[in-house]
C-alpha cells in the first residue's frame, strides 16, 4: 500500500513539473532599429502572447524633445506603434495604457492625437500626473498589448 502511494505521489510530481515546465512564459526582447543601444532596457518584452512596452519619451531622432507638442505626442504614439508592429501587433493590441505628465491641463490635448491611433475599442488608461520627465519632456507612454 505504501509503495503504490509513493509511486502515485511521483507520477502526480512528475506530471506537475512537466506541466509547468510546459506554462513557463517564453520571452522575447524588442530592441527597435536606431534605439540607443547603451540603454538599460528593452523597448518591450513578448512574454507569450502578452507585450510589455517600456515608457517612451514623443523625441525627435536627435534625441530632443520638439517644441511643437502635436509632434511630441505623435512621436511618443508613432514610438509605441513601432514597437507593437516588431511583436507583430497593432495598436489595437493595447489593453492598458499609462501617460506621465507633468501638468494635467494637457489631458485634453493628448486626447485629440491619441484617439486617432485606434480603429477599435480603446484600451483601458491612465493619465498620471507626474513630476518632471527625462529631456523636459510632457508626456511619457508605457503600455500592455495582448495579441488578439
Amino acid at each position: 500500500m505504501k509503495s503504490r502511494v509513493v509511486v502515485t505521489l511521483a507520477v502526480l510530481l512528475a506530471v506537475g513539473f512537466t506541466m509547468g515546465a510546459q506554462r513557463a512564459p517564453s520571452r522575447r526582447h524588442i530592441v527597435v532599429t536606431g534605439a540607443d543601444s547603451r540603454l538599460p532596457f528593452s523597448n518591450g518584452v513578448i512574454a507569450n502572447n502578452t507585450l510589455y512596452l517600456a515608457g517612451v519619451l514623443g523625441t525627435d531622432a536627435d534625441g530632443t524633445i520638439p517644441a511643437d507638442m502635436d509632434r511630441e505626442i505623435r512621436n511618443a504614439l508613432d514610438r509605441i506603434k513601432n514597437v507593437l508592429a516588431e511583436g507583430g501587433m497593432t495598436m489595437d493590441d493595447l489593453v492598458t495604457v499609462q501617460v506621465f505628465c507633468p501638468d494635467l491641463t494637457l489631458y485634453g490635448k493628448f486626447n485629440e492625437i491619441y484617439r486617432s491611433y485606434f480603429t477599435k475599442e480603446m484600451p483601458a488608461r491612465a493619465f498620471i500626473g507626474s513630476g518632471p520627465l527625462l529631456r523636459g519632456a510632457h508626456f511619457e507612454v508605457q503600455g500592455i498589448a495582448v495579441k488578439r
